[in-house]
């Protein structure tokens, strides 16, 4: 907004600029203004205050109570939701038949109480590129890959192999060893196809298994092993980094978890107890917005499109309550 002096100096100005032959129009606009705004500002011949802001305006239909503001603050610190986005928050409350507020207004209640922090230890989320392979299904395109996990002794590191579905994103398996090997590769790859019931099938569209071009990948023992299973191995592109982003992207959501222990495991059983923990949380609780804010179970085996119809049913509800709160196209389903 204009302050009073500027407005002074600006019609100063113009009315010399007059007085000097100058038209009004190409006057205004040298100083960016319009010439029903200087006349505005020249009424009885004096520069008047702006009374627009002090005009008295009814109350929005569609603004929030004081109670409902209050609920939103309550339920984004509880212990259920205090390390979860609103992304994740509004549709959890929805698959409990509950329906507060959208995404956008926790949003912004959390900015007003200054109460909207990134919620993890990670940097905010970086877009990544469309990968080299597109899967429709589950059981189409596997990924994999091996992360090294911190031990309690300095430079000691165990190894965590995991294997994850590309279209649902559920973890199909996984191991932590100790080391790097073909033949913990070889039983993996096993024990994922034999989970996954695929051992006595035959598809006319192989299954792919991605993944980087570390050695465990690559070597001919392992490589063996997929052509026997009638697995077809895909490769990362030599020196492009984020071919495999959806292992990358899990271990990232590993890592960064609040209850991640970065002092490191004591030993191998201690490891390999945690790591099965994080990936029952992974498939069972964590609502992934890759796919919808739906766990990978759900999407895995087809129990999203129950989910989904019955979390869209919930804010279609909502929305006949307070219509001035929703408009346009909206979102019914966080995507």
């Amino acid at each position: 907004m204009i302050s009073t002096s500027d407005r002074k100096k600006a019609v100063k100005l113009i009315n010399e600029a007059k007085e000097n032959g100058a038209r009004l129009e190409p006057a205004c606009q040298e100083l960016g203004i319009s010439s029903r705004t200087y006349q505005r500002w020249t009424q009885d011949d004096s520069v008047k205050k702006d009374q627009r802001p002090l005009i008295e305006r009814d109350t929005p239909k569609n603004k929030l109570t004081d109670e409902e503001r209050k609920e939103i603050i309550k339920v984004a610190n509880s212990k259920e939701f205090a390390d979860l986005p609103p992304s994740q928050i509004v549709p959890k409350l929805a698959d409990q038949g509950k329906y507060i507020a959208s995404e956008s207004t926790f949003y912004r209640v959390l900015n007003e109480e200054k109460l909207n922090t990134h919620r993890s230890k990670s940097k905010e989320p970086v877009k990544r590129e469309i990968p080299t392979h597109i899967a429709t299904a589950p059981n189409q395109v596997w990924t994999w890959d091996i992360t090294w996990i911190n031990a309690f002794i300095k430079g000691k590191f165990f190894k965590l192999y995991l294997i994850v579905d590309m279209f649902s994103r559920l973890i199909i398996t996984h191991e932590v060893w100790e080391t790097e090997n073909a033949e913990y590769s070889k039983k993996l790859i096993r024990k994922a196809i034999l989970s996954q019931g695929l051992a006595a099938k035959t598809n006319d569209k192989p299954l792919v298994l991605h993944s980087d071009n570390g050695s465990p990948m690559k070597a001919a023992t392992f490589i063996a092993t997929l052509e026997k299973l009638g697995v077809q191995s895909s490769f990362s592109r030599p020196r492009v980094s984020n071919d495999n982003p959806y292992s990358e992207s899990l271990f990232k959501t590993m890592k960064y978890r609040p209850v991640y222990p970065n002092r490191g495991f004591k030993d191998l059983l201690e490891a390999r107890e945690w790591v099965s923990k994080f990936v029952h949380w992974y498939n069972h609780k964590h609502l992934h917005s890759g796919i919808n804010f739906i766990t990978p179970y759900q999407r895995h085996y087809g129990l999203d499109i129950n989910i989904v119809k019955e979390r869209t049913e919930t804010y279609e509800k909502a929305k006949a309550v307070h219509p001035e709160r929703w408009s346009g196209n909206q979102r019914l389903v966080s995507s």
